[in-house]
Formats: C-alpha cells, sequence, structure tokens
C-alpha cells in the first residue's frame, strides 16, 4: 500500500498515524504486516510507507498482540516469518487480492453498465421503435439483462419495479418522475385494398363523413377520430369497431371492413 502522495506527505502520514492508533482499524496493522514482509525489513518498510521504523514496529507488534502469537522473528540484522506468520501472511495475501479483486469490479461497473434494467413499453410502438433499440443496447453491452414489459396501460414504476417506461402522450405532473421526450409520433389514414375498392377512396375531408373507421379504446372510452384539415376544418368520425390493442386493430383494417388512422412511424426529437 503505497501512501506517498507529494506535497500532501505531511498530512498522509497524519493520517496513516491516527488510523494505526485505533484500536478498532484492523486493516491498517494488517496492511504494515504485509509491506514488512515484503521489504524484508522494518526500516525499509517504514521508508515505503512514510513512516517511522517505531511506528511499523508497534504497528506489527499490536497486531501480534491481537492475534496471541508471535508473527516474525526479529534480531539486529533481519527478521524471518514464523510457522503461523508465514500462513497467517498467506491468508492476508489472498484476501487482499479479494479485496482488490471487488475494488476492480466496481470500477468496471462505473464504466460498463451491468445489472438488470426492466422497462415497460407500449404494445405496437414498442415492437416496431423501442424494442430494436433495447436489442441493440443488449447487443453493446453484455453485462446488462434487460427485461421488456410490452403494455398500454398505466404502471406505476416504483411499484411494479421498473426503471424506466416509454409511453405516448402528454404526462401528467408528478414530483416523482422525471420524464423527456423522445420522439414525435405522427399519424396517417390508412384502409385495405378491399375496402378501398368496395367503398373508394376518400378524397377530402368531407369523404371522409362517409366512412367508418376502427377505434381504439381506453378505460372503456373509444378514442374519437378528430380530423382537422389544413384550411381549420374539423371532422369527428365514428367508429364501427372499437378495441384495446392496437395490434389487433391493425389486424382488423387489413381484414378490409373499414378504415382506420394507422402510426406510420416514429421520428426523432428536434
Amino acid at each position: 500500500m503505497t501512501v506517498r502522495s507529494g506535497t500532501n506527505r505531511t498530512r498522509r502520514r497524519t493520517d496513516i498515524t491516527h488510523i494505526d492508533d485505533s484500536k478498532d482499524d484492523k486493516l491498517a496493522d494488517i496492511a504494515t504486516f504485509i509491506k514488512v514482509v515484503e521489504a524484508g525489513s522494518f526500516a525499509l518498510a517504514a521508508q515505503r510507507l512514510d513512516l517511522t521504523r517505531s511506528a511499523v514496529g508497534k504497528s506489527v507488534a499490536r497486531l501480534e498482540a491481537r492475534l496471541g502469537l508471535r508473527l516474525l522473528h526479529r534480531t539486529t540484522r533481519a527478521q524471518t516469518l514464523t510457522d503461523e506468520g508465514q500462513g497467517y501472511y498467506e491468508r492476508c495475501l489472498r484476501a487482499l487480492a479479494e479485496l482488490e479483486a471487488a475494488e476492480a469490479d466496481l470500477d468496471a461497473g462505473r464504466h460498463e453498465p451491468r445489472g438488470r434494467l426492466r422497462v415497460s413499453v407500449p404494445i405496437a410502438l414498442g415492437h416496431y421503435c423501442v424494442a430494436p433499440v433495447l436489442f441493440e443496447l443488449a447487443r453493446r453491452h453484455p453485462h446488462l439483462q434487460i427485461d421488456i414489459s410490452f403494455g398500454d396501460r398505466f404502471v406505476d414504476l416504483i411499484d411494479e419495479g421498473f426503471d424506466l417506461a416509454v409511453r405516448i402522450g402528454e404526462l401528467d405532473d408528478t414530483p416523482t418522475l422525471a420524464a423527456c421526450r423522445l420522439g414525435t409520433q405522427h399519424l396517417s389514414f390508412g384502409a385495405a385494398p378491399a375496402y378501398l375498392a368496395r367503398y373508394g377512396a376518400p378524397a377530402n375531408i368531407d369523404d371522409l363523413a362517409a366512412h367508418a373507421g376502427i377505434g381504439l379504446s381506453r378505460a372503456g372510452s373509444v378514442m374519437a377520430w378528430d380530423v382537422v384539415a389544413k384550411d381549420g376544418q374539423q371532422l369527428l368520425m365514428h367508429s364501427r369497431l372499437s378495441m384495446d390493442d392496437i395490434q389487433a386493430g391493425a389486424g382488423a383494417a387489413i381484414d378490409g371492413p373499414a378504415s382506420r388512422g394507422c402510426r406510420a412511424g416514429c421520428s426523432p426529437a428536434m
């Protein structure tokens, strides 16, 4: 353990001395013992730790007193490990290696996303727009586990354990959630060829009044087709069919019983 730090050497020495004097801190004494063994002498260990030789000797003595055994044979010229000291030294090295590995994992986690990410997405938008982005995210970060839940219902992120949710429309003000706009959704009219062959294609907003749409329902109420022309003319269309699953609505439109409003795609937020 290197503690030298340029102009902060005096402050560092004071901090280490304070830690060594604390009976509650065992790691400092263990680290000093390991440094003594690696250095081969108390004097060299003291130099490397930027401590006095007396402080290093007291640290090792304190460790031996706590363990109730002698770790080093000391002479005026050298010191050697006792059998107990050799075993303790090897176990301390393994323990420190585990600590260093744990710190390396934590450091890697700060740079590489890992863990579980739970995401709630709308059914249709989730399939066509959000899921491909999450698939790419999973490919780039192999340590990230992504759990995608598809549904159009309201979800409570905290109670249901979601990390984030993607939804369409305005979000009510709430002090517990942070939100940002991801993109803009464009709507267009779509109809099956069989429907157009039977009922004809509308040329303007007035023609739409003769057609029926497929509605999307939420909480028992059908979302109206509120159509506004460029000149400001407005039309409220009725629905012959309604359902709360937009993909089922797309299937119904393809079968041709009615025209429908469909999501043409997503464009990035500007």
